[in-house]
């Protein structure tokens, strides 16, 4: 028995028993891999076996002359990179390893051992891999920037400009009351740039342009919060429910001065106790025949308007959304132009007022409560692009149908959710930035004998921050795509662009939460100073998640629509057509649930695009298949279908999120298809896989249940991901640097670009 030819094993052995995480199942892929090698003796594999029993480990003195061997063996070999590299050095040169070197590296991945990561047990005495990693970018930056920026560029950087200007400097007063003047100021510096009428028609002082107008939401968010939601409310919500569900006569007298700021605003639908529920509203508007006006009020303590933007302290005028009341009929939720202030800023008769006071975040907002005591409004005030109360005082609406009304009128106002999601983005890239820039410059421990190392070489600070980064940027392409579709709209289509923006909002909103409080704890005490940004950061995008919708709410609505073909069909097919229904149209996406496939571990397969795209598609059409099959069941069981949509609550949400995921990975594929520039395809697609890996890594446990994937595959997925984020290190500087916020919003001095 040849005993050098068999020390090709002992790397091998010896991370099998120093590495007490190694399972059962492991060590038994470990004998049937010496058992297969066909160059080996019988005797020679039964030594071989008895290394890898579980019942006899062995001693201390002999797992430490392995590390021993193997030390000596690679001392001073910089071409060791692998296990099979250490293999290589411990047997004689004349015993070729060639043949099993493909089964080695197998087996490698089969146990989901990375070569680097085993390397550093042995090679302190020649320099630490970790302790070398640099920030050293492999791409052009400028080039991702204008990859980021688009066709909106020119606008960006006017936008960058403004913000960056000393009367922009943060309010650091902790009064309410001078936050608000403040970013009131700033939102008037804003207007007279000709910014906040960006998507007004030309005719009355705008821009006519609604793609700018995204982009300047969006790039205001680098700066400050309150300002974005201030700019929103004025401009967006006031501004273009005016002009969404307005006619002429109201474009005429309200868009120039709300452009301008000279008529603040707001947009009053929330109530107390309607806030999703629009449909639910209490506030009234009763027509009067006798002198064509409106009555509007407010019927009870609870129905009055709550959490108002612009209300408490600025608003002149709002859009008040009300059920009309025509002779005692109820004509469901209209819109309605009604005053709240004088010029002089008096509070006009019937209105009440009150302030919602400090929140969580957002305080240079003015939020408030307003009610209504029988307000007399005229008869042109009521926003009447969708429905009118004619000269006879008779309801008219060139859409007949109650319910296709109301949620055309809604889809009208669905640009706020496309706003949101990108203000979001923006404070997430915000916040990614003060972090990875922290963690390049922070060191912290070190090889023994050596200096500090910076944190972002860590591997799990990697595996804390990179995947966010990745998922960042493909949330960047979806939410530019959600943009493209909303901009180039058709009616047949705006269904299913709706719910589009609700899933993005709630997907960016939520990304963003879970981002800001990953980057605070990344950043450790310094994150938790004011000074540092992420504290403001949190806590303005806390309510992200709440209002322009409720994020659990809206994806309820995206897996409604998912269903919706079936649903549709519920009265005409029965139970069991619409299941048979959803799988006909699901099966095509689902791969082959072959051993090959569900075992297969090797790189090229991992990493590739298609793959990923696959297991996305299979895990969104099968949890559709599987919601559509409990509804079945509960329906044939007796259920009414509200009540059996509300025992699958739990699955819609699954239903919404696997459908956004493959939109955003979709994208985002898209996207680098058209990069040209080869350095920055390359990074964009390493971002793109480990966006796939990672999601596929914490939907794991669903792709093992489904038969998907066996453990070795997701073990090795796990390796992947882990290194993907080792390779991407060098270059994590300069991919938040590629986002180019101004240092000045970034205000931040543990964000110091060095």
């Amino acid at each position: 028995m040849k005993i050098s030819k068999l020390q090709a094993f002992t790397p091998l052995f010896y991370l099998v028993w120093s590495d007490d995480l190694l399972t059962q199942k492991e060590f038994a892929t470990l004998q049937e891999f010496i058992k297969s090698l066909n160059f080996l003796s019988g005797e020679e594999k039964e030594y071989l076996l008895s290394k890898v029993d579980i019942s006899n480990p062995p001693s201390r003195n002999e797992l430490a002359q392995w590390k021993v061997d193997i030390e000596r063996s690679i001392q001073d070999k910089s071409s060791v990179k692998s296990i099979f590299d250490i293999a290589k050095a411990l047997s004689e040169s004349d015993v070729d390893l060639t043949p099993i070197e493909s089964d080695f590296k197998k087996l490698e991945n089969d146990l989901g051992i990375l070569g680097e990561e085993a390397l550093q047990n042995f090679k302190t005495k020649t320099g630490s891999f970790t302790a070398d990693s640099q920030t050293d970018a492999s791409f052009d930056i400028q080039n991702i920037t204008q990859i980021l920026d688009g066709n909106e560029a020119a606008i960006i950087k006017k936008v960058k400009s403004v913000i960056s200007r000393p009367e922009f400097a943060y309010e650091t007063s902790t009064d309410i009351n001078v936050f608000r003047e403040t970013v009131y100021k700033w939102c008037k510096i804003l207007a007279d740039e000709n910014l906040g009428n960006m998507a007004y028609p030309k005719k009355y002082g705008g821009g006519e342009n609604i793609a700018d107008y995204f982009a300047i939401m969006e790039t205001l968010s680098y700066h400050d919060l309150s300002l974005v939601i201030k700019f929103g409310v004025q401009f967006g919500l006031w501004g273009m429910s005016v002009q969404s569900l307005g006619t002429e006569k109201h474009y005429a007298k309200y868009l120039k001065d709300i452009g301008s700021l000279k008529l603040p605003g707001c947009f009053a639908m929330t109530e107390t106790h309607h806030g999703s529920n629009v449909k639910g509203l209490e506030t009234t508007a009763t027509y009067n025949h006798n002198d064509q006006t409106f009555t509007i009020h407010t019927p009870n303590k609870n129905a009055q308007k709550e959490y108002i933007g612009n209300a408490a302290v600025h608003g002149q005028m709002a859009t008040v959304f009300a059920k009309l009341i025509i002779d005692g009929h109820d004509y469901g939720v209209n819109a309605f132009v009604v005053p709240l202030r004088d010029p002089n800023g008096n509070v006009v008769n019937g209105v009440t007022i009150g302030d919602c006071g400090h929140k969580m975040g957002l305080n240079g907002v003015d939020n408030g409560t307003i009610s209504f005591d029988n307000v007399i409004i005229p008869k042109e005030n009521m926003l009447d692009r969708f429905a009118s109360v004619n000269d006879k005082g008779e309801f008219e609406s060139p859409i007949p149908s109650d319910n296709r009304r109301f949620f055309t009128m809604l889809g009208t106002l669905v640009g706020g959710r496309i706003g949101i999601p990108r203000s979001a983005l923006a404070a997430a890239k915000s916040g990614l930035t003060i972090a990875i820039r922290y963690s390049d410059q922070r060191r912290q421990f070190g090889p023994e004998g050596g200096s500090e190392v910076p944190i972002l070489n860590y591997r799990m600070h990697q595996r804390r921050l990179l995947p966010h980064l990745a998922k960042t940027y493909a949330v960047h392409f979806a939410l530019q795509y959600l943009t493209k579709r909303f901009l180039n709209r058709t009616e047949s289509e705006m269904q299913e662009i709706e719910s589009l923006a609700a899933g993005m909002k709630s997907y960016s909103t939520w990304s963003t939460r879970d981002i800001l409080q990953e980057c605070r704890e990344a950043c450790g005490g310094k994150g938790y100073l004011s000074e540092n940004r992420i504290d403001a950061l949190k806590n303005d995008t806390e309510i992200y998640t709440t209002f322009e919708g409720d994020n659990t709410v809206l994806m309820q609505l995206v897996a409604k629509n998912r269903l919706a073909e079936f649903r549709k069909s519920f009265g005409e097919m029965g139970s069991l057509g619409i299941i048979n229904y959803v799988y006909e149209n699901a099966k095509t996406a689902f791969t082959e649930k072959n051993p090959i496939a569900t075992r297969r571990t090797d790189e090229e397969h991992l990493l590739d695009n298609e793959f990923h795209l696959q297991a996305f598609v299979h895990r969104e059409k099968t949890i559709l298949a599987s919601a559509a099959r409990r509804i079945k069941k509960l329906v044939d069981g007796g259920l009414e279908a509200y009540d059996a949509f509300n025992v699958v609550q739990h699955q819609m949400i699954e239903v919404a999120e696997a459908y956004l995921e493959r939109i955003v990975l979709e994208q985002f594929q898209v996207a680098i298809k058209e990069v040209e520039e080869q350095q920055s395809k390359a990074i964009l697609t390493k971002l793109s896989q480990l966006y796939a890996l990672s999601q596929i890594e914490k939907n794991k446990a669903w792709y093992l249940e489904d038969g998907y994937m066996e453990a070795v595959k997701t073990k090795a997925v796990r390796k992947i991901v882990n290194q993907l984020c080792w390779d991407i290190r060098p270059d994590a500087v300069a991919l938040v640097n590629s986002f180019n916020i101004p240092e000045s919003c970034l205000a931040a001095p543990i964000a110091a670009h060095l």
